[in-house]
């Protein structure tokens, strides 16, 4: 098998976008779904190195969508990750071989987008993986996000939810950031928007990093998934004959709370290059904004350190039920 490419970015910034485009590309095994072991499928069922556990995980596995989708029969995998799995990483790594085999392929992608902070994890169990993290203008995100209900504000904070997926953009961005750092040459950042608005070198920069023929024209001619129909939360602008990805929110986001959203995130979004559409004078932060981004972050910092160290996702989580047709 040739290294395994992990597409990791906050959720709605495009990868399975950029996951559909490297399969039209060919040579990966096609898989259009994710595995959620690290975020979802270990948290839920403990150590898989633990029999019981591991048996309960596939047991869990075979009625997902991703048994469904993989093509392979029940029985064979079953049996091969009771005999030889011993951790998350060998879970994941028996059945996305067995899936490429059987295609007649030797390399996948894993495109969970949540494996983010457990980048350097996935990196001690797949030595040779590489990371491709798309980044996406937090105010499309945060809209995208909102549309499809995935902002998840605090309790008491119901009426700012927008403002709390910016927070969480800016949260997620700089964790994978961060992390990508200590990757060093085996990290690699996509803009989305360059992406978009000029795939044919954006894709020839990343070719080069994955050392993979990624041939623009055969990914046209081929176009799997979003490449040809695009998974929007806007469907009706693409009804309407008006689907605008890049810069949507210049017509959709209301504008007091774009202010207030550019006081939040603003300052990190100049550090990544995008433009504030907020004059500056508006934009000085108060306490109300500092109190606001200090319990964001202690909460999203502790939802992923209880996530990952406690059994509350045990008990909260169905595994079949978190794997999202993408």
């Amino acid at each position: 098998m040739r290294p395994p490419v992990f597409i990791v970015g906050c959720p709605r910034s495009g990868t399975s976008f950029l996951y559909h485009l490297l399969l039209s590309a060919g040579g990966f095994a096609e898989f259009r779904t994710q595995m959620n072991v690290y975020d979802v499928l270990e948290p839920i069922y403990g150590n898989l190195g633990v029999p019981k556990n591991r048996t309960a995980a596939i047991q869990e596995w075979l009625r997902s969508k991703g048994f469904r989708v993989s093509g392979l029969e029940a029985r064979d995998i079953e049996a091969k990750v009771l005999a030889e799995c011993s951790s998350a990483g060998d879970f994941l790594r028996i059945i996305m071989d067995a899936i490429a085999r059987n295609q007649g392929v030797n390399r996948w992608i894993d495109s969970t987008p949540t494996n983010m902070p457990h980048m350097l994890r996935i990196q001690k169990d797949f030595p040779d993986a590489l990371f491709v993290h798309m980044i996406r203008d937090a105010r499309d995100v945060a809209l995208s996000l909102d549309k499809k209900s995935w902002s998840r504000p605090l309790p008491w904070d119901k009426e700012r939810s927008l403002l709390a997926a910016g927070l969480y953009w800016e949260w997620i961005v700089r964790k994978g950031r961060e992390l990508g750092t200590r990757l060093g040459a085996k990290y690699m950042e996509v803009r989305y928007e360059q992406l978009v608005e000029r795939p044919q070198e954006t894709l020839a920069e990343l070719g080069v990093f994955l050392q993979h023929d990624l041939n623009y024209e055969r990914i046209q001619r081929t176009s799997i998934g979003s490449v040809k129909n695009p998974l929007t939360s806007f469907k009706e602008d693409l009804n309407e004959g008006r689907f605008t990805p890049v810069g949507r929110w210049k017509e959709k986001f209301p504008p007091r709370q774009l202010i207030e959203f550019e006081k939040l995130v603003g300052r990190y979004l100049q550090e990544l290059g995008y433009q504030l559409s907020t004059e500056p004078a508006k934009l000085n932060h108060n306490l109300t904004t500092a109190g606001i981004r200090m319990i964001y972050g202690a909460f999203y910092g502790f939802k992923q350190w209880a996530k990952v160290n406690t059994p509350l996702s045990r008990a909260m989580v169905n595994y079949s039920e978190i794997l999202i047709d993408k």
